[in-house]
């Protein structure tokens, strides 16, 4: 059976492949509440939002039956949709909590198991989100939610052949221009990138798939000229998505990286101006600033401090990705940016992550520390321009 297309699209589009997860401004010393009662922040909703209506009445039912099944697993999906549409962890939070009837079970119905990794995957427990879904699968082998999620943390973690398979088995569960996507994703980072984009443009040419389907189309498509180098391609794909309806961080962060690369920082500042409440977003807007000479970098600057201290504060490890970018580029640290980039590359393994450390390594002139990272990229076949460029730098980079 189909599940919604949104949310089919939405395990997608919040990867991983990039974590855009924001953090609360942290203080010096952890702020510990005097009690239970004790009011820490007030959620931006407003009352008469139809999502929160919604998720108010959901609780009330909860209160009253916490072991409904159906009802739970309804409301942790819609947090995870606020958490995502919002660049909001806590709502992540919020989910786990309606699910805490069968959070800590050994054999939990599969619709929680599918639940349990999406928050999982969120917070890069990638192991436990694939236990989970190993698990769902072979309660539900046609559960498209589940093949899909895998797929993102199979992509994330570079294991690129467990990702066709999982795309593979969408074929036959979700909406064609879904599993199109899907495929071109796992085969444009396998040496198939010229037919991939032919594919999946004729995918999109084909399709009547609504705009979460689309936008999700169009960035890939993006993505996938971009690393081939051709620009106008990529902008004109670019463009296309954001013309379509509904928030999406990932987009955002994804074309701002492309402005970045093309020499385009006001646009940067244009696309990106009170859209920060994500950490990747004011990451990129301090790139921005930062090349336009811009007196807003020492308060961005500030603004990502405080959110990597608070990250540390909680343990969070989501972050190392953009934390090492903003150590590298936007306080000039080529060997702490190194040492960020290389514990990132033990947990996920995407073409940002393996551009992050091969910058660093050519910053630090530590060609060893980028083996990894050459070694994947000859046997995956990964074709990018950028990055090619950067490991052929390395030979001249000698300790």
């Amino acid at each position: 059976m189909r599940r919604s297309l949104r949310s089919l699209v939405q395990a997608f589009l919040v990867t991983g492949t990039l974590t855009l997860a924001s953090a609360a401004t942290s203080r010096a010393e952890p702020f510990v509440p005097r009690n239970d009662g004790e009011v820490l922040e007030r959620l931006p909703v407003a009352p008469l939002d139809p999502t929160a209506q919604r998720l108010r009445a959901m609780r009330n039912q909860l209160a009253v039956r916490a072991d409904n099944l159906a009802l739970a697993t309804s409301a942790a999906w819609l947090y995870i949709e606020q958490g995502r549409a919002l660049s909001d962890p806590r709502y992540y939070g919020y989910a786990q909590g309606v699910l805490a009837p069968w959070w800590s079970a050994a054999e939990p119905p599969a619709p929680i198991r599918v639940l349990r990794a999406t928050i999982r995957q969120h917070d890069h427990d990638f192991p436990g989100a694939l236990d989970d879904l190993a698990h769902a699968l072979r309660a539900d082998p046609d559960n498209a939610q589940a093949w899909l999620t895998q797929a993102t943390v199979q992509l994330v973690r570079g294991d690129y052949d467990g990702a066709k398979r999982s795309c593979n088995a969408v074929l036959q569960l979700a909406d064609p221009l879904v599993a199109a996507t899907c495929l071109s994703n796992v085969d444009s980072l396998t040496g198939g990138a010229p037919e991939a984009y032919t594919m999946l443009r004729g995918a999109l040419a084909r399709s009547r798939s609504g705009d979460a389907a689309r936008r999700w189309a169009l960035t890939t498509l993006s993505e996938i000229a971009a690393r081939r180098g051709q620009p106008q391609l990529a902008d004109q794909h670019f463009q296309a998505a954001l013309a379509l309806a509904g928030n999406d961080d990932y987009l955002l962060a994804a074309y701002a990286d492309f402005l970045l690369d093309q020499g385009r920082p006001a646009a940067v500042r244009a696309l990106l101006q009170g859209a920060t409440r994500a950490d990747a977003l004011l990451l990129r807007l301090a790139l921005a600033d930062q090349a336009l000479g811009s007196t807003a970098l020492a308060a961005d600057l500030a603004g990502l401090r405080d959110r990597f201290a608070a990250a540390r504060l909680r343990g969070d490890v989501v972050h190392r990705r953009e934390e090492a970018r903003f150590t590298l580029v936007l306080l000039a640290q080529p060997q702490a940016a190194l040492a960020l980039a290389r514990d990132n590359w033990q947990v996920q393994r995407e073409p940002w992550d393996a551009r992050i450390l091969l910058e660093a390594a050519v910053a630090s002139g530590d060609r060893q520390a980028a083996l990894p990272v050459i070694d994947f990229l000859s046997n995956t076949g990964i074709e990018d321009v950028t990055l090619a460029a950067l490991a052929a730098r390395l030979p001249q980079a000698t300790r």
